[in-house]
């Protein structure tokens, strides 16, 4: 069993910043992809941004290309969401996950292992 845990969300102005960190306490972590997917209020959870283990390679939405920025430490067993130029559309509940396979993926269901959310909530 891998236990995900979410920290960081916030309040913060339209233009400002947050970095989100996702802490692994059980389970297997550094071996495998972790991905960030985040659902507002009324929509679907969507897909944000990946990792793969050794973090040699990221994958972003378009909608946050630019200004996300995905890393791991696995000596902490943490992945981190760096969030700059924030705006009122990335309010949303953020989800980390891990992957079921060493393979990454954009596919929510590709992740089996997720924490409980950390709310970031964006005003003008």
């Amino acid at each position: 069993q891998v236990r995900l845990v979410e920290s960081g969300g916030g309040l913060v102005l339209a233009g400002g910043s947050l970095r989100l960190s996702c802490a692994a306490s059980e389970g297997t972590f550094s071996t495998y992809p972790v991905a960030w997917f985040r659902q507002a209020p009324g929509k679907q959870r969507e897909f944000v941004a990946f990792i793969v283990w050794n973090g040699g390679r990221t994958v972003y939405a378009d909608s946050v290309k630019g200004r996300f920025t995905i890393s791991r430490d696995n000596a902490k067993n943490t992945v981190y969401l760096q969030m700059t130029n924030l705006k009122t559309e990335d309010t949303a509940v953020y989800y980390c996950a891990r992957a079921g396979t060493p393979l990454p993926s954009t596919v929510r269901v590709a992740y089996n292992y997720w924490g409980q959310g950390t709310q970031v909530t964006v005003t003008v």
